[in-house]
This record gives structure tokens, sequence and C-alpha cells, in this order.
């Protein structure tokens, strides 16, 4: 990508934002790094790894790559045999550490991530050389004793001489034959040998070596001849010590300089997980959104190169996100190219940087902020000539530097390139100005070149409106505030709006008619049309507001009414349900009586044969009558569903929507439609149901793509169902407990047959306390783990009691 193009629209401040994302070195150094792509194919993985580590972060916000480092200058030196320090070998563990947990994280994740499990299949085992690193080197950075034998056995000495050493220097303080020519009673330390804070008229009193004098010159430093030897042997010790911790650094460097190559490609992985994961954190804050990209037809046999560009409500990236105004920049596909016109400050310039910004940040990988269903073509190259160009060095005036690069882009650009241009045609003469930026316009369009350009020439408005494959295009101004609104229209050029602005300033009247009166009368008829054309378009915005507004009220009320409706049905539901239990209870004492009429007449049995046998015949058939009743009472209570008339403006239910079941009580997305009937997908449960039991849900988007919610346990004000689903994953134990409990009780209130548990696989605790608990609680009768599509062991799915 060119580079001075990256530097015009500003990208290195995009990479900039994106590295302060990064958790580590290595992924800054490549956020920083970064150019954009040309290869379609790329850009979409890109793309769609962006989008895995969002969907990611969602359901797993705590995941990171946590400690690791960059160790490009540690693996070097290893490699070329410098010893390294402890700190750095710990360096080493630490990010080994790192990739090893979250390659384990990564690989224990039941969701559909397959691009960033690649890549954490490439992180390489542990090589030994975490525990190697463990057993010498403590998190402190010291050399552990137990690193080596012979370094153990070298401080165990060490010990066991400096304590010799300092019971002989107590010794012989404390000693009067020593401790009347001492300055204090004490000894101290010089050049890490033991020595006696002599007095200087005390010189030769005692037999050693002075190894230095105070800086008064009243005290010297001397070691007793009789400590010498011991001193020697102490100081022996220690650069025995040294030599042995040298030894074992240099073993360790050696093990980390073998894996050099591995190490290298491990850090390499970590920052592309890592830069991914920057990404989405991007995303996140910038609201951005996957775009779609597309590929350049092959080339046909007209002008018009193929080009997509549909970018809706599309923001600059670096402006402050409430601050920005959002544009809708489309080329339909009869155009591919845009003339921009506008009052100074109104935003022409900002909507050139957006549109290359976001083609750059399309083609890095990067979400981009803009609104869903956004689609533009994959560029080879993008050209930008915007702002003043001009160079005192290179006698280059600002119309000068102007025409010097876009002599370098008519050399370069070519049918799959994007080309912005600034104020074409400013700096000079307007007329030579408005001839030369019409021929460039001319040149670009024969070559078959997507161009956006701006400018104040007025002869280029019609050369939009007569040229095939070019539109007008606007920023607007508020003559009532004299401020721009930064809002782009498409399809109509801007109004000249210098008179009517020295007017609302208090120019005199008079200049002002006699300055109209000299221009030309087309002119003034045409802004008076282009005033018109606003105008209306003004009026139809309204009207068509107006009419959103209308349309939004009735869909409200159409819920209400469905609320409402949804709450008789429940009141029935529930009317019912207490007659027959009512009915249920009263069949009780009934049978009772009978079983004792029953118990009587066996008591006449021997006595009058025939007439029990009759009397058995009545009872048989009031049992029959008991049980149908029973039998009735039991059943359950069906529920029915009134359909709410659509309003004819409403979304259809398609496949791949968002619905609400009425009858679960849960949302899904519509898997196929046939006739009445739709299969719908309801957390990991396909169920089949009439299209008049769903609703379309406002704004939703295809479960894949959107972000799902936990479930949450909410008290309702009635007895409804609350769905036969339970998401408990992420919750601690005791929380979780508390919400099964309640969900359980509704659940059996509503006569759920049975419900769905999701606890998660995890550790086990969360399953293990929920299952203990079902097999205590007195409403249910079994429960199973989930099968093959419903989750497996991270799914519980219990029955009620009937």
């Amino acid at each position: 990508m060119n580079p001075k193009t990256l530097q015009t629209l500003e990208y290195p401040k995009i990479l900039a934002r994106l590295a302060n994302y990064c958790d580590f070195g290595a992924s800054r150094t490549q956020a920083l790094n970064l150019l954009p792509t040309n290869d379609l194919e790329t850009a979409q993985n890109l793309q769609a790894e962006t989008a895995e580590a969002c969907r990611l972060f969602t359901q797993n916000p705590q995941i990171s790559i946590g400690g690791a480092r960059d160790l490009a200058a540690i693996v070097g030196d290893a490699a070329r045999g410098l010893i390294l320090e402890p700190a750095h070998l710990l360096d080493v563990k630490y990010t080994l550490v790192a990739a090893r947990n979250l390659k384990r994280a990564l690989g224990r994740l039941e969701g559909d991530y397959p691009r960033l499990k690649s890549r954490a299949e490439c992180l390489p085992p542990s090589l030994g050389l975490i525990d190697a690193i463990s057993q010498a080197i403590s998190d402190d950075g010291d050399i552990l004793g137990s690193a080596s034998a012979r370094l153990g056995d070298i401080r165990r000495d060490i010990k066991t001489q400096h304590q010799r050493l300092r019971r002989r220097m107590e010794s012989m303080v404390g000693s009067s034959q020593v401790s009347q020519h001492l300055q204090e009673a004490i000894f101290t330390q010089r050049d890490g040998r033991y020595v006696l804070p002599l007095r200087a008229g005390a010189k030769g009193k005692v037999r050693g070596i002075i190894h230095d004098q105070s800086a008064s010159g009243a005290t010297l430093y001397v070691e007793p001849e009789g400590m010498v030897e011991h001193n020697n042997r102490y100081r022996q010790l220690q650069l025995d010590e040294r030599e042995e911790e040298r030894r074992i650094l240099a073993h360790l460097t050696r093990l980390v300089g073998e894996q050099s190559p591995t190490l290298r490609g491990m850090v390499e992985t970590l920052a592309d997980i890592d830069l991914a994961f920057a990404r989405a954190k991007y995303a996140e804050d910038a609201d951005g959104i996957a775009p779609t990209l597309c590929a350049f037809p092959p080339h046909g046999a007209g002008r018009h190169p193929g080009v997509t560009l549909r970018l809706y409500g599309a923001r600059h990236p670096l402006l402050p996100p409430g601050e920005v105004i959002p544009i809708d920049v489309q080329l339909d596909p009869q155009t591919y190219a845009m003339i921009i016109t506008g009052p100074n400050t109104g935003g022409k310039t900002v909507t050139l940087k957006t549109v290359g910004l976001i083609a750059l940040m399309a083609q890095t990988g990067l979400h981009i902020p803009a609104d869903r269903g956004t689609e533009l073509s994959l560029f080879r190259e993008i050209y930008a000539d915007i702002g003043d160009e001009q160079s005192i060095e290179q006698s280059l005036s600002t119309f000068s530097g102007h025409i010097t690069n876009i002599i370098h882009i008519l050399e370069e650009a070519d049918g799959q390139s994007l080309v912005l241009l600034d104020e074409l045609g400013a700096g000079t003469d307007p007329q030579e100005g408005a001839a030369l930026a019409r021929s460039l316009m001319t040149h670009l369009l024969e070559k078959g070149i997507t161009t956006l350009v701006t400018t104040h020439h007025p002869e280029l408005k019609a050369y939009a409106h007569v040229t095939p494959g070019v539109v007008n295009a606007s920023v607007e101004f508020n003559l009532e505030t004299l401020q721009p609104t930064y809002h782009l229209t498409v399809g109509l050029p801007g109004r000249s709006n210098a008179l009517a602005i020295a007017g609302r300033l208090g120019l005199p009247q008079d200049i002002i008619e006699k300055a109209r009166g000299d221009l030309n009368p087309a002119e003034l008829q045409a802004d008076d049309l282009l005033d018109e054309i606003h105008r209306q378009r003004d009026l139809a915005q309204e009207a068509r507001q107006a009419a959103e507004r209308a349309n939004a009220e009735a869909k409200e009320m159409r819920k209400e009414l469905a609320d409402r409706l949804r709450g008789i049905e429940d009141e029935r539901q529930d009317a019912l349900a207490r007659a027959r239990q009512e009915a249920l209870v009263g069949l009780g004492p009934l049978r009772e009586e009978l079983q004792q009429m029953r118990q009587f007449v066996e008591e006449l049995e021997r006595s009058k044969a025939s007439e029990v046998s009759e009397a058995y015949e009545g009872f048989e058939g009031i049992e029959e009558k008991i049980a149908e009743v029973e039998e009735k009472a039991s059943e359950p209570v069906a529920r029915q569903t009134t359909e709410v008339p659509r309003l004819r403006d409403d979304m259809p239910i398609v496949e791949g929507c968002r619905v609400y079941v009425r009858s679960l009580g849960q949302r899904g997305e519509v898997q196929s439609l046939g006739g009445v009937d739709a299969e719908v997908q309801v957390g990991v449960l396909r169920v089949r149901t009439k299209v008049a039991d769903l609703e379309y849900v406002s704004g939703g988007q295809p479960a894949s793509t959107s972000k799902s919610p936990r479930t949450t346990v909410r008290k309702p004000s009635t007895v409804s169902s609350p769905g036969m689903e339970l998401d408990l994953r992420g919750q601690r134990v005791n929380e979780a407990l508390l919400n099964l409990e309640y969900y359980l009780d509704k659940a059996f209130l509503a006569r759920l047959p049975w419900v769905r548990i999701i606890h998660g696989k995890g550790t086990g605790r969360l399953c293990n306390a929920v299952r203990e608990y079902l097999q205590k609680h007195p409403q249910i009768k079994n429960f199973e783990r989930g099968k093959g599509g419903e989750g497996g062991d991270g799914v519980t799915v219990a029955s009620f009691e009937e």
C-alpha cells in the first residue's frame, strides 16, 4: 500500500490505538508495523478471526495471554552463547507458562473458534524448560541451593565458615588485650574480609593487615593475623559459589539456545493471538462491525470497474465517538465516481478520509465503525491527495504540490484502485482550474478508476449531472445557525450559500442584490431549483419520520395486545388447572367410600354370593367412571395460541431471523419454513411450531452473529413459563443453586414436562452441585446428561413428577 497514502489518511494513528490494546511487546511491535493486505482471502480470514475473538470475549472476558514476554532479544543472546541473567530465564519460563495456559484454555472452549484454536495448536509444549528453570531459580530471581548438589554443599560450607569467623571475631573483640586498642567494640568488613576498627595510635599493637582507614585517619581497619587463613577460606568458598552459579546459568542458557527457533515461533504465535485479542478489544470500544469484503469482477466490456462501496453510518475512527456525525456513502451499480461539494469546514475532507481509513482498516482485519450491511471492495491500492502540499524547500506552491501528486497517481492507479482527491482544481485561476478538473475526471473515468473528489467549482456539479458513472454529493449547511451540519447527501450537489450567509451576517441588502444581479441568470435558476429540491426532500424526510413513528406506535400497541393475550391465556390455564386439581381432590373421599363399601360387601360374600356378584359389577362401573374423571382431570391444559394480526409493513418471518416463541417464552433463530410450520433453534434445542406462534424480534440478528446474553432468572408477576432452559455458566455455586431452586419451582408450577440446565464442564464443581441438588429435589422424577447434540456433560436434562 502506498506509504504516502497511509500517512495522509493518518493510518499510523489507528495502529497506535490498536497497539494500546496489546498485552506484551511482540504484539505491540506487530500492531505498529501492520500493513493492509490486498489479498481478499487473507483479509476475510483476518476479519473472521477478529469476529471469533469478539465472540470469545463475550463469553470469556477474562481470557488473555497472561504473563508472556517478548523473548526476541533474550533468545538471540542465548543463541549467541551469552549467559542469561536469572531475570531473563524467568521471562522465558513465564512466557512458556502463558503459552501452555492459553493453549489449554482455548482447547477447553465449547464455542466455535476454529481460527484461534488452530493458532493455539501451534504453541509448543513446555520443552522441559519450565521445570529446569523452576528447580534452579526462585520467583524472586535467586539461584536456589537445590539447583545442583555442589552448590548446596558450597553454601553449607559458607554458612559454617561464616559462623566460625563471627565467633572468632567476637572472641577477639571481647579479649582485653585487643579491646583496649579498638575505636569501637565491634568488627566489620572491608572488601569481603572481616576486620577490626583499630585506633590509629595503636598501630602495630594488633598484628595483621591494614585494609582501609577512615576519612579522618583516626581509625585503621586491620585484619588480624590469625584471621587471614579463615578469611581466605571464606572468600574462596564465595568464589566457588559464584563459579557454580555461573555454570548453572550457562547450562540453562544452553537449553534455551537449543530451543531458540521454537521459542521464536512461540512468541510470534502468541503475538498473533494477542493481536487478534487487541483487534477485538478495539472493535468493542469503537462499536465496530465486520464489513463484507467483495472482489472486483473480471473486467467486462464497459468502463465500470465493478466496485462495491456501500458505507452505512460510517464514522471517522479518529474523531470522538460522541461528536462524530455518521454518514452514508453509496455508489450504485452504475456509478464509480463521486463529486462532493459544499462549504468550507463542512466535512468534505473528513468524508474522504473516512472512506479511505475504513477501507484500510477493513483490509487490515480491523472491524470498522459503521452500521451492519456495510460492503466494500478490496482495493489493490489506495491513493490520496489531501491537504496543503506546498513546499518551500522544493519551491512548490499548493497547486504545484497537488499536480505533482496527481501525476504520480495517474501513472500508478488502475481499475482496482481507489483515488481520493481533495479540492480538485484549487490553487490556481478558477476557470483554468475547473477545466483541468473536468479533464482529470474524464481521464480517471476512462481508465475505470473508482474516484471520490471534493471541489468548489460549480462547473463540476453540472459535469457530474450529465456524465454517466458520476454522482453528485454535498455536505449541508444550516443557514439559521451559520454552522455546517456535516451530513452527507448523495445525489444532490451543494448549494451556493455565499449571498445568503453574507445577508445573515449583516451585509447591506443593496450590495447583496447588486451582486445577485451580476450573476448568470442560469446559475440563479439552478440555485433556486436546488433550494426547492432540498425543501421537498426535507418535507419527504419529515413525512417518512412521521410514518416511522406511527409504525413504531402500532408495533408497540401490537406487542401490548400480544402480551395481554398471553396474560389472558395464562389466567385461563391457571383456572383450568385449579379446577382440575379440585376435581382430583374431590374424587379422593369418593374413592375411600367406595373402598369401604367394597369391604362391607366382602363380609356378606359368604352368605349371599349372587347378590355380592351384582354389587361387584356396580362397583366396577363406578370405578370406571371415577377413572375416566381422573384421566380427564390429569390431562395437561392445552395452551391456545391467539395470532395477533401482523402489520402489513411488519418484518416477515424468514429463515435466519430472530423470533420470540410465545408457547415456550424463549427466543430463537428460524432454521427452516414449511407452509404454516417452522423449525426454530432455541439454545441447543431444535423445535417445530406454528408460524403464528412466532413473533419477530425487532433489530434481531441471526444467532451466529449476535451477542446472546446469559439467561437470568427473574421473579415474574404471574405464574408463567420461565422457559425450557436455564444457563448457570459463570455463576458461583451458591448463586447458581439459588437461581436453580427458584427456576425449578416456576417450571413445576408452569407444568413443564422437563427442563434443560446448562452448567458447563469446567472443573466439574458446578455440575456436581447441580446434580446433587436435583437428586434431593421432591418434584424431580429423574435426570440425565445431555445427548451429543445437546451439550453432553455440560448439560443436565431433568424431568418432573407427573
